[in-house]
């Protein structure tokens, strides 16, 4: 009977349950409710729990408390799409209710699967049953009733997860959506298989359940084709003794900092020590900068290239250099009032945002949602009081907001933009003259006015709204659903407008994507013109993948 587990089980509990979920990862994407790359579940539940992951193999001897701050970090910096931001906050719950303990027993984790649940219901406006949160809450109250009679750890877990089953067993029944499609919620199964990849490690079962990034060591003679492609010379680690107050932000300025010098860096803090890696071509920056935080012990720094000395001494002034003009000329730059940040898909697009004032892009979309610490790393980086993010999918605007709360210094606004027209439309309408918060209201309304249809392709056979969809079908996706199947994609385009367009429709906004030719989005605006002649409208290169086209309708 195991009555107990230390901080060193639970290290190796979560990194079994992220393995176990990376393993999965592809079938989970599969699970999704639209025959779509609409999110892709299961790769945003990967990347949000392998950083976390990567900070907890980096601990040599882990306690409670700093592993609970690892995994609680890691994962929120690290959090993709919808489903990344919920999984980030149930681990940070539950981290919060263990982090005081030396070791845990069922009542323990009971109470942290509490947490947890209340954690993540919090950081969703609308939670929606038959989803994630639905199989955490059922799996949770399972724990609570059984930390009443159950003693045995391993006893505990086994019954907690087949409840988690068979509550993900019933998603169907709760989301109309997922029963048409037949399937269960993505994101419940990922949580599920995050827990039995746990109890794996639990019952002894061997699992690769190693996430460290692999190094080069010291002393190894590399071949001169490896040297060309290391960017940074030197690998350089120590150990801060914290002798000021080292808290989150200061944290993050400190990694944003061996960022700008550097790559391959690892920060994991205790109470009173940090412990720092990070490749680098001028060591003495980054040592510098941790002597501001205390007294340094543990320093090592080796040389990875062994060859070509001078020249990497060379590259690292000219790449010290730079980086201080850099500064300098950051520094020469009057603070904006207000700045933008938005998510783009395609160079088109990109430019298109660029030409309405946006500072900062960030490469995103359906395939590649970027994470919480994407959103930090652009907010230092535009230089305003206050910063407007333009998500432009649903998947993003969980994210985005978590970055919101991790930013102290910069007043971060997050519009909630859907799509890319919807972010362009929240441009367009920005008056510089006005405030922060009427331009913020603007561009909330004026949102809402646009109606957004998107064309691809199916990835398997099912059944949405009524609608027989077949692999390599041609949809037409609008704001709450499918609104056209075809079997080619002007057809398919001209139905789905049907559905968009209305009476006092104005302007039409036609954004084609990288595998459709010049002349035949020319002839499908033809086609649409004389459809509509009441209308305006106007074609872009929009440069996007996946959608044929993405059309805006206002």
């Amino acid at each position: 009977m195991i009555k107990t587990i230390d901080a060193r089980m639970v290290a190796k509990m979560f990194l079994g349950g992220a393995r176990n979920l990376e393993s999965k990862k592809e079938w989970i994407n599969e699970l999704n409710v639209f025959p779509v790359p609409d999110g892709d579940t299961g790769t945003n539940m990967t990347l949000t729990i392998t950083a976390a992951a990567r900070e907890v193999s980096a601990l040599d001897s882990p306690n409670m408390e700093t592993l609970a701050k690892c995994i609680a970090t890691g994962s929120l910096r690290g959090a993709r799409g919808n489903s990344g931001v919920i999984l980030s906050q149930l681990l940070r719950g539950f981290t919060n209710g263990i982090k005081e303990h030396e070791e845990l027993d069922v009542i323990d984790l009971a109470n942290a699967m509490q947490k947890s649940v209340e954690t993540a219901y919090k950081a969703v406006m609308k939670p929606k049953e038959g989803t994630i949160l639905t199989v955490a809450k059922g799996a949770a109250n399972k724990a609570a009733e059984l930390a009443q009679s159950v003693e045995d750890v391993e006893e505990f877990a086994r019954l907690v997860i087949d409840e988690a089953e068979k509550v993900l067993a019933r998603t169907p029944d709760m989301l109309p959506v997922l029963k048409e499609a037949g399937v269960v919620d993505s994101g419940g199964q990922g949580l599920l298989e995050v827990l039995k990849g746990a109890y794996d490690i639990l019952l002894g079962k061997e699992v690769d359940y190693s996430f460290e990034t692999p190094k080069q060591e010291s002393g190894i003679r590399i071949s001169a084709q490896t040297q060309a492609e290391i960017k940074f010379g030197y690998c350089t680690e120590f150990i801060i003794m914290l002798e000021k107050a080292y808290d989150e932000k200061t944290e993050l300025d400190f990694k944003a900092f061996l960022e700008s010098i550097g790559d391959s860096i690892v920060v994991v803090s205790d109470d009173d020590i940090v412990k720092v890696q990070v490749h680098t071509n001028d060591p003495g920056l980054a040592i510098q900068r941790a002597l501001t935080y205390g007294a340094l012990s543990k320093m090592k720094i080796d040389n990875m290239r062994l060859e070509h000395e001078e020249k990497l001494i060379k590259d690292a002034s000219r790449i010290a250099m730079e980086q201080k003009e850099k500064e300098e000329t950051k520094k020469e730059e009057p603070r904006k009032e207000m700045g933008f940040i938005s998510v783009s898909i395609g160079e088109g697009v990109g430019e298109i945002f660029k030409g309405l004032g946006v500072d900062h892009l960030i490469e995103g979309g359906q395939t590649m949602n970027p994470s919480t610490e994407d959103m930090l790393e652009a907010i230092e980086k535009v230089n305003a009081d206050n910063v407007f993010i333009l998500p432009n999918n649903k998947n993003i605007i969980l994210a985005a907001n978590q970055a919101s709360f991790l930013t102290s210094d910069k007043r971060v606004i997050v519009i909630p933009t859907k799509t890319i027209p919807q972010g362009i439309t929240a441009m367009v309408n920005y008056i510089p003259e006005e405030t922060p918060r009427e331009n913020e209201l603007r561009m909330q309304a004026e949102i809402k006015n646009v109606k957004t249809g998107q064309v691809t392709y199916a990835v398997r056979d099912t059944k949405i709204d009524d609608k027989e969809i077949h692999l390599g079908d041609i949809m037409g996706i609008g704001d709450e659903g499918i609104l056209a199947v075809g079997k080619e994609i002007g057809d398919t385009t001209l139905a789905m407008m049907e559905a968009l367009v209305e009476v006092d429709s104005e302007i039409i906004g036609i954004y084609y994507g990288e595998e459709v030719a010049r002349e035949d989005a020319e002839a499908l605006r033809d086609q649409i013109q004389e459809r509509y002649p009441d209308a305006e409208v106007e074609l872009h290169s929009g440069g996007q993948p996946i959608y044929y086209y993405v059309i805006s309708v206002e």
